[in-house]
């Protein structure tokens, strides 16, 4: 499948494509501004007038001028010397939606690149040519250069590439292609390293990921809402109307659907001497809502950067002008990374507390920790614990990159954002929240399961089914490991989540 970018025009979806497999390429409307931008910059050189990026030195060095015969070398040198990053390998779909988000930045026919070197990013992704590119090195300004870098370095046969479970070298991967390197021209290296691709690829990878889990975790909650014989009157669509939240108004109607006909809410609609839950059960339309409304937020901001332009200098072809900004600084998607921490956060923290309430019988009167025979059996006692082993690290991973900076290249480029790593924690973030969410989720199908023959909502019957194929019903304490995985595998793979029509971003 091969995702066409019309820039301006990209969506969620597309980069979930992406994100998934596809390739990319522009679409046929961008080929005359590209090709206008590109002669442009051969003009401004005949000009013979120093202009950053294209016949200067970069950052600090931007008044050396740089003779006509060395632009070449110029950029092939920006690409190698700033491919300086460090750590582990971006994921592949994420390595790729960088390289899609660059195509998509490009093709507005602003940054001054030729048409084939448009054409070899289109070609790398089409035959599934990865750059290996290490994970650290961008602090979110002057644009995510260390990885763009190697991105770069990769198309000009330099460093590593991925093919399915192979790494090689990169000029030996293109070969088996039937790609020559690129030779990069003037202007291109900078433009190539220049922007927040990286950025944004990794923060939109967090949401599609936080977007996932904010669904599961509303099959999660109502099953724990059914196993604690929790009410449905909290989600009350009048409640709601009165705040106003689109979030919490849209979340509380996903909880009532997902609880509509359940066997066990009927059974304690009377005669409950319980007067209100807590606020684990009760609050979840604030809370998760909240958490749905910040998606949004963050989801408006990355998809409206991923439609822009984000390199520096710009190129203006009816002007024949390069205008020098800071597009490249990646404080909005700074932000957006921060919030996303947030609600992965804060709907792991809910998640944890509802786990603690079904393992504690004053508060769930189900048996100790979920076992028929507590004392001999420990049931869920230490996967409670995992999980809020989970959330602390979560909540010590939330704290706002945007907030820190540092001076950089000889104080030219002194204030930064952070977005590189603000962004790439998120994976780390949503795999922790994978695990509490597979915890609640094994730990409210064993409640629900003391109610037999009672059964819940015809939905929150598949989820338990659907749980219930891969792990049995716990009776006596056993290896505990491979039920959780198995747990997180069906929340991972999008299977339980799939069982609803519930909110989302778009």
């Amino acid at each position: 499948m091969v995702v066409e970018l019309a820039p301006g025009q990209i969506t969620l979806a597309q980069c979930r494509q992406i994100v998934g497999g596809a390739a990319a390429q522009l679409s046929g409307a961008t080929a005359a501004p590209i090709a206008r931008s590109a002669a442009a910059v051969a003009r401004i050189i005949g000009r013979g007038v120093p202009t950053y990026g294209i016949n200067t030195g970069f950052g600090k060095l931007a008044s050396v001028s740089i003779a006509s015969e060395d632009l070449a070398t110029l950029q092939r040198n920006i690409v190698l010397s700033h491919a300086a990053g460090v750590g582990e390998p971006m994921p592949v779909p994420v390595t790729r939606l960088m390289m899609a988000l660059k195509l998509a930045s490009f093709g507005h026919g602003a940054s001054g690149v030729r048409p084939e070197t448009v054409r070899m990013l289109e070609l790398m992704l089409q035959h599934d040519l990865t750059p290996v590119v290490p994970s650290q090195g961008s602090v979110g300004a002057s644009g995510d250069l260390a990885p763009l870098a190697h991105m770069a370095a990769a198309m000009i046969g330099v460093g590593e590439v991925q093919i399915g479970t192979k790494r090689l070298g990169a000029a030996e991967a293109l070969g088996m292609a039937g790609l020559t390197p690129l030779e990069l021209g003037p202007k291109e290296g900078l433009a190539l390293l220049n922007g927040t691709q990286f950025s944004t690829a990794y923060a939109l990878a967090g949401l599609l990921a936080a977007e996932d889990l904010y669904r599961s975790a509303l099959l999660t909650g109502a099953l724990s809402t059914e196993a604690a014989k929790g009410s449905d009157t909290p989600f009350d669509a009048r409640i709601h109307d009165l705040r106003g939240h689109p979030g919490q108004r849209e979340t509380a109607g996903a909880l009532r659907r997902l609880m509509e006909g359940s066997a066990i809410r009927a059974s304690h609609l009377v005669d409950d001497a319980r007067v209100q839950d807590p606020y684990c059960l009760r609050c979840q339309p604030q809370v998760m809502g909240a958490c749905l409304d910040l998606l949004r937020q963050a989801g408006t901001t990355l998809i409206r950067e991923a439609n822009g332009v984000s390199d520096n200098p710009l190129i203006f072809a009816d002007t024949d002008e390069a205008l020098s900004g800071g597009n490249f600084h990646a404080e909005p998607v700074a932000f957006a990374a921060d919030m996303l921490a947030m609600a992965l956060c804060e709907i792991g923290s809910l998640a944890e507390r509802r786990i603690a309430m079904l393992v504690d019988p004053a508060l769930s009167r189900l048996p100790a920790f979920l076992t028929p025979r507590p004392g001999l059996n420990s049931g869920f006692m230490i996967p409670q614990v995992t999980a809020a082993a989970l959330v602390s690290e979560n909540k010590q991973r939330a704290y706002p990159a945007s907030v820190d900076s540092i001076p950089t290249s000889a104080n030219q480029e002194d204030h930064v954002s952070m977005a590189g790593h603000g962004a790439r924690r998120l994976t780390a973030m949503a795999e922790n929240l994978a695990g509490i969410l597979a915890v609640e989720y094994l730990a409210a199908a064993q409640g629900c399961d003391f109610h037999a023959p009672l059964r819940s909502s015809a939905t929150l019957e598949a989820a338990r089914a659907l749980l219930r194929g891969a792990v049995p019903t716990l009776t006596d304490d056993r290896h505990f490991h491979p039920d959780i995985l198995a747990a997180i595998g069906l929340i991972r793979s999008g299977r339980l989540a799939a069982l609803a029509d519930l909110p989302g971003v778009e």
